[in-house]
């Protein structure tokens, strides 16, 4: 079965890596980092929110495509904001693992 060895996938698992031992402050580190991403695209997908329901006002014409894009916005500073909170949970969570494990940073 030599198809089956020979899979081409869209991400490539290392399954070496494994049984590496985690650096929990670069794990903690890559976590905050993510997590305030999360806060600033949420941040600014709602001063775009805003912005369109500013100018649906001052734009009759064409306020149904500016609601629209407002909504579209407000969407998206929900999930963004919701990706921070989960994010914050993950860097919590490593920072948890990591004092267990005995390599408290501080």
């Amino acid at each position: 079965m030599a198809e089956e060895e020979h899979r081409h996938h869209l991400f490539h698992h290392k399954k070496e890596d494994e049984n590496k031992p985690v650096d929990h402050a670069k794990e903690e580190k890559h976590h905050k980092h993510l997590e305030q991403l999360g806060g600033l695209g949420a941040v600014a997908a709602g001063a775009y929110a805003l912005h369109e329901k500013h100018k649906a006002k001052k734009d009759p014409e064409n306020s149904h495509k500016h609601k629209i894009q407002e909504e579209v916005a407000a969407v998206v500073a929900v999930g963004s904001a919701g990706f921070a909170f989960h994010e914050h949970h993950e860097k919590k969570e490593a920072k948890k693992e990591a004092k267990e494990e005995g390599h408290q940073r501080f």
